[in-house]
């Protein structure tokens, strides 16, 4: 779609700023930075009011820390997901106190890209129609075991009532359990429990692979007859969710594993900017985060955020199920529900593990979060 040429990219930056350090001059150096990489003068006239970025609103926010608001010609994404990443946090991640707070895409942007072929409504018909409650996942761990044992997990899994069983993100192609196998094997075990118990859990392998190895992963998958894949694009580069969206008819469920190296206090990228409005647009069906109160440190408000900008209103883009995962207790998942709400996925595994019998503990799982949604 042809953007109009008034259309801007507006990115939210929070500034920390050294002591006498002046807050326009350092919102003017994160505008220089992001575009020509030049001093002030050592371009042409044309050059300043076509690329550089302008400084739309600048407040202060606390000691030393101001918010500017820089608007960027949409032209300077021009061809795609690395030069849009390369305009929102390129060469400023390098230096400190830049927080990128907010991001909105005009809608001539937004259009460029898939935003999510399912959805929270199109997963929730995947896993036979469910409404009223959160969808419940868990993974098929830990690496090390055999296809033959992965399978016998998700078999439990599945027969238990879980609606998405996936591969742990550190399961992909191992000696341990090559992928081919490992995928065949899974599968046949959630279709066979499926039919023995009429439910309709799914499975998503992880296909995250070396240069030149996704697209195969994808194809076998789809032999397999898997209906959605685990990506971890943070690993291999966010233009994977794009490509999946566009090139397949899976679902894209969305691992951050090595993001936290972009979620570093006052320097980085904001948890709902990076989850929501950055991942979403790109195809990602349903995002995995970790949530306040499990094994990673993170405020409630962030995750509640985090959720908002996954599911919120969008031009043409559909919501997707924010996943809160990373050590989400059997016992609280009941909690959660009354504070993320019933369009949310939950990530439930270590506490699944640690009780006996894991077929039992999903089952509970499951008529729990039936019984506190009463459906």
């Amino acid at each position: 779609m042809e953007q109009s040429p008034d259309e801007r990219i507006r990115i939210t930056y929070l500034l920390t700023l050294a002591e006498g350090e002046m807050p326009e001059a350092r919102a003017r150096a994160v505008a220089l930075e992001q575009t020509v990489e030049l001093p002030d003068g050592c371009y042409p006239r044309r050059i300043e009011e076509q690329v550089v970025g302008r400084l739309e609103a600048l407040e202060q926010r606390g000691p030393g820390r101001w918010q500017a608001i820089l608007s960027f010609a949409a032209a300077l994404a021009g061809d795609g997901v690395p030069q849009l990443l390369n305009l929102v946090f390129g060469n400023v991640s390098f230096q400190r106190g830049v927080l990128v707070t907010g991001l909105e895409l005009p809608s001539g942007v937004l259009r460029r890209f898939p935003g999510p072929r399912y959805g929270i409504a199109g997963i929730r018909a995947g896993c036979g129609g469910i409404r009223g409650r959160p969808l419940l996942c868990s993974a098929a761990k830990p690496q090390g075991l055999s296809p033959v044992e992965l399978a016998e997990l998700c078999g439990a899994l599945a027969k238990g009532g879980i609606d998405i069983v996936k591969d742990d993100h550190g399961v992909t192609d191992q000696a341990a359990a090559p992928f081919r196998e490992r995928v065949e094997r899974c599968q046949g075990a959630v279709l066979e429990a499926n039919a023995a118990t009429g439910g309709s859990t799914l499975y998503f392998p992880h296909v995250t692979a070396p240069l030149g190895g996704l697209e195969e992963r994808v194809t076998i998958a789809r032999a397999a007859g898997c209906r959605g894949v685990l990506i971890s694009p943070f690993l291999v580069g966010l233009d994977t969710i794009r490509w999946l969206a566009e090139s397949t008819e899976l679902m894209v469920l969305v691992h951050p594993t090595f993001s936290g190296t972009l979620l570093r206090g006052d320097h980085g990228i904001a948890p709902a900017v990076l989850f929501g409005r950055l991942v979403r647009p790109l195809g990602a069906d349903a995002v995995i985060y970790v949530s306040a109160g499990g094994r990673f440190p993170i405020s409630e408000q962030d995750c509640e955020a985090i959720n908002t900008s996954l599911r919120e209103p969008l031009d043409h883009v559909r919501p997707a199920f924010p996943v809160a995962g990373g050590g989400v207790d059997v016992e609280r998942v009941p909690h959660w529900i009354d504070r993320y709400g019933v369009d949310t996925m939950f990530l439930v595994g270590s506490s699944l593990y640690a009780q006996a019998d894991l077929e039992t503990a999903s089952r509970r799982l499951v008529e729990a979060v039936r019984e506190h949604c009463d459906v």
